[in-house]
């Protein structure tokens, strides 16, 4: 018992340990939210692919599980709820009324402004959004739709799709763009207001700061190559293969800010560049209306 209790203690320091120096958080402060109350969180899915949850899902560490269990309490989600219908839609409203102003607010896809094009539970997303963003400790947009608006709001947008923060233009939302963000980004968002029960220094479009203030371009692990002039001409040339920078294939790095390059994905193990892909602008606004995704340059 004294063996199993000591191994739990020294795991935890571990994983204090290591949140500490993987997010910045000081230490004595995370010693002393072990015994808060969970977060509550509300993740509403408005016109979306699921992709924001699905590398979500996928952040090393904290594991989901770890998450969940020790820090998050994921009380309202359309795609991992284990209930479905009346008993989570009725859950939710509890949850609004019994911790009104304590719980935090995901949203995920583009609103449309039309609302018979997304019901849920017989209420337009878009209201069901309102109501419960009047309560919400903080506002978060997950991803290129609800920060931007995205493939949703893109020409001819049937469905008058807008961001969460032209639905709600006197909340301060939190926007983490990216198609889908990075699952380590979002993560830290959420863990960071846990901790400081303040949001993080955003810039001046609502994006948090530690993540968007350098462009993909600024970080990339190709910068060497483009500074010595040396491009990949095609995707299966020599200079591809040497790693040479990708600009004149069409990468939009120089003009993304997103922390592909410093964050990396799959535990920093990989990033798009890193496998070989350009750059498509995807946690910029209207990447989807900018013409091809990729194109050619003559010139660099």
């Amino acid at each position: 018992m004294l063996d199993q209790e000591f191994e739990a203690n020294t795991q935890t320091e571990l994983n204090l340990n290591h949140l500490a120096e993987k997010f910045g958080f000081e230490r004595n402060v995370m010693e002393q939210v072990l015994s808060k109350k969970k977060l509550p969180l509300l993740w509403i899915s408005a016109q979306d692919c699921t992709g924001c949850q699905e590398s979500f899902l996928r952040n090393s560490f904290p594991g989901i599980e770890e998450l969940f269990l020790n820090w998050i309490s994921l009380e309202y989600s359309e795609l991992l709820s284990f209930s479905s219908g009346y008993q989570i839609e009725s859950h939710k409203e509890n949850i609004i009324n019994s911790n009104f102003g304590e719980y935090i607010l995901v949203v995920e896809g583009s609103i449309p402004t039309n609302d018979e094009y997304l019901t849920v539970g017989g209420c337009s997303v878009k209201e069901e959004i309102i109501h419960a963003a009047r309560g919400a400790k903080a506002v978060f947009a997950f991803g290129s739709c609800s920060s931007w608006g995205g493939i949703g709001a893109a020409k001819p947008n049937p469905t008058g799709a807008i961001s969460l923060q032209e639905l709600l233009p006197d909340v301060k939302v939190v926007i983490v763009p990216g198609c889908p963000p990075i699952a380590e980004v979002m993560v830290d968002c959420l863990l960071h207001f846990y901790v400081y029960d303040v949001l993080p220094e955003l810039d001046k479009k609502g994006r948090p700061k530690k993540f968007y203030e350098c462009t993909v371009h600024q970080q990339c692990h190709r910068k060497e190559f483009f500074d010595k002039g040396l491009f990949a001409e095609h995707y299966d040339d020599e200079g591809a293969l040497k790693g040479y920078c990708l600009f004149k294939l069409g990468c939009r790095g120089p003009s993304t800010f997103n922390a592909c390059e410093s964050c990396s994905w799959n535990e920093g193990l990989c990033s798009p560049i890193g496998a070989g892909a350009s750059c498509i602008g995807c946690s910029e606004k209207n990447f989807w209306d900018r013409g091809p995704l990729c194109f050619r340059k003559t010139k660099a």
